[in-house]
């Protein structure tokens, strides 16, 4: 992570706010516990990140001037060695002369020095699962019969995907909006009536610093993340990273099709203030490239395409399919070139979930947030399906569990499914 991305003063403001579990990543508070992070760095095969560096080098220097400037420890007085019987003179020799020079005292022993301190044994690292790579792609829902019934309108998605992995035919949404799902599925976080209705005003839809995600997770265990997305660029129509409204603003989607409610990540101040979202969220014209090698591909990698690729209808120039039709051609030209990469290959998981519902409004589903999802991997086995009942929070759980992070928010509720059992290591992929 870039130690100075993003404006100084959020950086500033950042830190100065921080608090609870980023707080305590962030903060070491003796000299014991600055050792500590040099030696769980040198003993990571990545080492120390730039900011964690930064901050032990700050904390090493502050702790060596505390001790140098410390007074040094008092020395206990001996006595006299005139107080002493027999150190006593004698009548005779004080009445023939002066008395003989009292014998030297003995050198005060030298303070002991301070005892190095032991750095604490590194805690041991999960083992690494099985799947490494997980790529999550969402679009908007026609409805589940319309995705996957027998008279599809996304054929690549129902007659290309499907067949090549499992389907779970039980997915359902928390709202059909994007952004309440999209935020439970990277947070736990839980709709709000702001996010619901598109956020009418960009900051009433944010979260402090101290609401972690899946991205902080991943950023703490030293894996990485990389969300991209079609269409984002700055005011002056330039491909741009992070790009959010102003505080006060509307959500309102940009002339190239992008909106930060297809974007999660863009309304949590843990990666807007620290630099993360500056580095990690990107144009989505980056993904192929990433693609290419296996150690240029992100662990997580969310993909989102414009409002138009999405599958929202009405959001396509003139003259171009849009709805269904437009978000499963989006998913035939990228699940592709995700499914031919060296990562996908080697322990990759895909999830191709939709994000949304848009249905038809002249034949409206019975529940329309009843949507359905694919899971395609070297891992599993092809054309199966899952009938469990799963939503964004299992989501956000499952990938916490294949890679051994703690669940937040409400994906840790005891009635959250995870489905990262499918892809343990013992069941040899089947």
């Amino acid at each position: 992570m870039k130690l100075l991305s993003g404006p100084m003063k959020k950086a500033m403001a950042a830190a100065d706010s921080l608090t609870g579990k980023r707080f305590s990543l962030l903060v070491a508070s003796s000299l014991v516990a600055t050792t500590g992070i040099v030696a769980v760095g040198l003993t990571n095969s990545s080492g120390l990140s730039p900011m964690e560096a930064a901050a032990a080098k700050a904390l090493l220097e502050e702790e060596t001037a505390a001790v140098a400037a410390a007074p040094a420890t008092p020395t206990p007085e001996t006595s006299s060695p005139a107080s002493s019987p027999e150190a006593a003179p004698s009548a005779e020799a004080a009445s023939s002369g002066p008395l003989p020079a009292p014998a030297p005292a003995p050198e005060a022993a030298p303070a002991p020095e301070p005892e190095a301190p032991v750095a604490p044994p590194a805690e041991p690292e999960a083992e690494p699962g099985p799947i490494q790579h997980v790529f999550l792609v969402s679009v908007a829902s026609p409805g589940y019969d319309a995705a996957f019934g027998t008279a599809s309108q996304m054929p690549y998605l129902s007659g290309g995907l499907r067949p090549q992995g499992v389907l779970l035919s039980n997915y359902s949404l928390l709202d059909t909006a994007p952004l309440p799902n999209g935020i439970a599925a990277i947070s736990g976080e839980a709709p709000t009536a702001a996010t619901k209705a598109g956020c009418p005003r960009y900051e009433d839809c944010t979260y402090e610093v101290e609401t972690l995600t899946l991205a902080d997770q991943f950023v703490g265990a030293r894996l990485r993340w990389h969300g991209y997305f079609e269409g984002m660029v700055d005011e002056t129509g330039k491909p741009d990273s992070c790009v959010v409204p102003e505080p006060e603003a509307a959500v309102t989607p940009g002339p190239s099709g992008y909106s930060a409610t297809l974007n999660p990540f863009a309304f949590f101040h843990s990666l807007i203030d620290l630099g993360d979202c500056g580095e990690n969220d990107v144009p989505l014209d980056e993904l192929a490239g990433d693609l290419k090698k296996s150690d240029t591909t992100a662990n997580f990698s969310y993909i989102s395409p414009s409002l138009c690729n999405a599958g929202f209808r009405g959001q396509c120039p003139e003259g171009v399919p849009d709805g269904p039709a437009a978000a499963d051609a989006f998913l035939a030209k990228v699940v592709p070139e995700i499914l031919a990469s060296a990562a996908y290959k080697k322990d990759g998981l895909l999830i191709v979930s939709f994000g949304a519902a848009d249905p038809d409004p002249a034949a409206p589903p019975p529940d329309p947030t009843k949507v359905g999802a694919v899971l395609a991997s070297p891992l599993v086995s092809p054309g199966a399906t899952d009938a469990v009942a799963y939503d964004p929070y299992s989501v956000l759980r499952s990938i916490e569990d294949l890679f051994a992070l703690e669940p937040l928010g409400k994906a840790g509720g005891a009635k959250v499914r995870s489905f990262a059992s499918a892809f343990a290591a013992s069941n040899g992929g089947d």
